[in-house]
């Protein structure tokens, strides 16, 4: 009887393609990647759609735009710290295991969700409410750094290779259900409490419910095992032990290349999809629970499009899908912004329209990110060039929209952003080579 044959990362693929215990692990590593990723973009969308709120309560100032930019300064704050979880947990993702890094990520994320939801505001205790709201979003950032790159290859590696573009199109369908679960939750309670309630106490309710999210998501977690392919690496001995100097030593061209991937993806989702609703009351003089509203089904829409692009992914390439979107949002986004501006109808086309693009993009991205990379350093070189990324222009997003619309006092402004972003992406995808019929390494 001929011994097993050692089973080493490459050979996991096609197990896994065939066993149905592979099949059902698959599954269940999509719905924990997912949770978890619900959670860390449920955090950082509340925070953005109550902006008009906690802009008076944080940063009271005479100049609303003044006090609406200190606001969005903090919210890119959060961002400066990604890059730091990136190095951290990505690191501990590639040494001690993906399941390992995303308890930890979640735990964190949860602690400090728990904890904007509690803060004193401005009136009770001064100058410490906004330093101690400064402190709850760095820890937001550490967290958040290490979680996208962690998920994804968790999800990924679990994956078929026919499947795995739908399968790391549930990250994003998370962050889209977590932007629309934030987006319905501002919207019942800018409709149904008064201002004073809304702004005494209503605003609370979103960051302390977080919390069980981040409690179910890690409970999900403890129960799930580390991935085939790490435990591959782990049995062949080969677990990296230095994997953040790996990456950049070995591969430091699709590092730059992850980082203008992945520019205009953050800015669109930031600028398009976070953003929005104050666009829509601080510029376009919308009440906010309409914008919310309209943004409420804009998001709904956009969730439910991206695994079937992801599915598409599967069978028809990532490139043709990611470029249609960096091309198209490049082309229509100063006329479909110019369009918001033509009543209730106008409005929502846009919006719809908006979303499809973003979908485009969405829906095969993670996957074709974690394609570029082998499994020894997957998640430090993902978290590192996805976040900063995602710090230095999606952060940024909303400020510099703000700010760009007060500068030129030109409501279409933001979408200059977005242009150039989706123009430097552009330049990006046609160097990059199409991946969706290779082998993970």
């Amino acid at each position: 009887m001929n011994p097993k044959p050692e089973v080493t990362p490459k050979r996991v693929q096609s197990v896994g393609t065939k066993a149905p215990v592979e099949g059902a692990a698959s599954r269940k590593a999509v719905l924990v990647g997912t949770f978890g990723n619900i959670m860390e973009w449920y955090d950082w969308a509340v925070y953005g759609y109550f902006a008009p709120v906690i802009s008076k309560l944080f940063f009271p100032a005479g100049d609303r735009i003044a006090s609406l930019l200190m606001t969005f300064a903090v919210f890119a704050i959060g961002f400066v710290f990604r890059p730091l979880g990136a190095l951290f947990f990505g690191s501990v993702s590639d040494r001690l295991g993906r399941k390992t890094s995303l308890m930890f990520t979640i735990f964190l994320m949860g602690m400090a969700t728990f904890m904007i939801g509690v803060l004193p505001t401005y009136a009770q205790i001064g100058i410490w409410a906004p330093v101690l709201l400064i402190l709850a979003r760095l820890l937001q950032g550490l967290s958040a750094g290490g979680e996208w790159g962690s998920s994804t290859s968790f999800i990924v590696e679990y994956a078929p290779r026919g499947k795995r573009g739908l399968a790391g199109s549930w990250l994003e369908f998370g962050s889209g259900v977590s932007l629309l679960l934030g987006s319905l939750i501002a919207a019942w309670l800018n409709s149904t409490l008064s201002e004073q309630a809304l702004y005494n106490w209503g605003w609370r309710l979103p960051f302390i419910g977080g919390v069980l999210v981040g409690i179910v998501g890690w409970y999900l977690r403890v129960r799930m095992k580390d991935t085939p392919f790490f435990e591959g690496l782990k049995r062949a001995d080969e677990v990296p032990k230095r994997p953040l100097i790996d990456a950049f030593r070995k591969y430091p061209l699709q590092l730059l290349k992850t980082i203008g991937f992945t520019m205009h993806w953050t800015v669109s989702y930031y600028l398009l999809l976070t953003y929005m609703p104050t666009y829509l009351s601080e510029v376009l003089k919308l009440p906010l629970s309409t914008g919310l509203i309209v943004n409420s089904v804009m998001l709904a829409f956009f969730s439910l499009l991206i695994p079937l692009v992801g599915w598409l992914s599967d069978r028809y390439g990532r490139k043709p899908l990611l470029l249609g979107s960096s091309v198209g949002l490049a082309v229509t986004v100063y006329s479909l912004f110019h369009l918001m501006d033509d009543g209730m109808t106008m409005l929502l086309v846009s919006q719809l329209l908006l979303a499809v693009f973003c979908a485009l993009y969405n829906g095969p991205a993670p996957t074709t990110l974690a394609e570029m990379f082998p499994t020894k350093v997957r998640a430090s070189a993902l978290s590192v060039g996805y976040n900063v990324a995602v710090a230095t222009f999606g952060g940024t997003a909303p400020f510099v929209a703000t700010y760009l619309v007060s500068l030129t006092h030109n409501p279409l402004a933001p979408t200059f952003y977005v242009i150039g972003s989706a123009l430097v992406t552009t330049l990006v995808l046609l160097r990059i080579k199409e991946t969706y019929q290779v082998d993970l390494e």
